[in-house]
């Protein structure tokens, strides 16, 4: 009897010491995790700066380059400071050739690529996501085989059947080819229409709203971000093209900004300062696009690739 109390008084005690026990060591656990994840900040933001760093450097590299002067273009070893600022080569580049015509041309091919490719993509990816036919999934998974088709492979064959259309040195080589979408475009798109609700389309069909109202009037306002996606990155890859002109352009009137830039390296000199000041004007546009739709640009990469059926 005697040992029966003793065992019954003495457990729930050894229970209190062992909880306080593990009360007590909860503190030291519970920093040690903060700290552990500090130090994962810490590295994380370190080795952001450091690629931010490796980035941004042919950046500050271009801007010092077009801020000296000749005689320091040749110096060796150079210095990544300019002694004296030569503001003047903006000027003196951009007035050494007609890049201002260079601008218009740049402009009007970018446009109407851009608008081009936006559209067809819209309509093709709609037709893959929302219209339901046999052979859909074959057609679609065609469409995406075209992907591993390098692009230099059909160089000549396009060469030859613009050729033959005598559309070369014309702007029109550069222009109509987006007209017929973009496998990775369409792909980036329909994947983005798969989120949308099809009951909004069921319901906009018994109103009878036709396929073109559906699109234009429920999707598109649903899926800006792919579209913002879209436009950012056929406006970049348009506007800095240069082997499309290098190949289909020839008179000097009708060159782009890209291949206007070429023109700066001569048989026996190229002035590197004015270049570099010249390249840097042409990147301003492509900044504005970027820093404009960089929030819809993000989150249309990071979307595009989920909700699909």
């Amino acid at each position: 009897m005697t040992k029966q109390v003793t065992t019954s008084v003495t457990t729930p005690v050894t229970t209190s010491v062992h909880a306080a026990g593990r009360g007590r060591a909860a503190p030291g656990a519970r920093l040690s995790t903060v700290r552990a994840e500090r130090a994962q900040r810490v590295v994380s933001y370190l080795l952001l700066v450091v690629g931010a760093a490796v980035f941004i450097l042919p950046f500050l590299w271009m801007l010092s380059t077009a801020l000296k002067g000749d005689d320091e273009i040749s110096q060796y070893p150079p210095d990544f400071l300019p002694t004296s600022f030569h503001w003047d080569n903006f000027v003196k580049g951009w007035q050494a050739l007609p890049f201002g015509t260079f601008l218009l041309n740049t402009v009007l091919i970018t446009t109407a690529a851009v608008v081009g490719t936006v559209l067809s993509c819209l309509l093709t990816a709609y037709a893959f996501a929302r219209v339901r036919a046999r052979g859909r999934g074959v057609l679609f998974g065609l469409m995406l085989a075209t992907m591993m088709v390098p692009a230099e492979i059909t160089i000549v064959p396009v060469f030859a059947m613009f050729a033959k259309l005598q559309l070369v040195n014309t702007f029109w080589p550069l222009i109509l080819p987006a007209w017929f979408g973009s496998a990775y475009f369409t792909f980036l798109i329909r994947q983005f229409m798969m989120t949308v609700p099809q009951e909004l389309d069921e319901a906009a069909r018994i109103d009878g709203a036709s396929h073109m109202r559906i699109l234009f009037q429920i999707i598109v306002p649903q899926i800006k971000p792919a579209i913002a996606t879209v436009t950012a990155f056929s406006f970049i890859s348009n506007w800095n093209n240069l082997l499309g002109p290098l190949i289909y352009l020839r008179d000097q009137d009708q060159y782009t900004l890209a291949l206007g830039l070429s023109l700066f390296q001569g048989q026996y000199s190229t002035q590197y300062n004015q270049m570099m000041a010249v390249a840097l004007l042409t990147l301003i546009p492509v900044i504005v696009v970027f820093l404009i739709a960089q929030r819809m640009f993000i989150r249309g990469v990071a979307l595009s690739g989920f909700g699909g059926r």
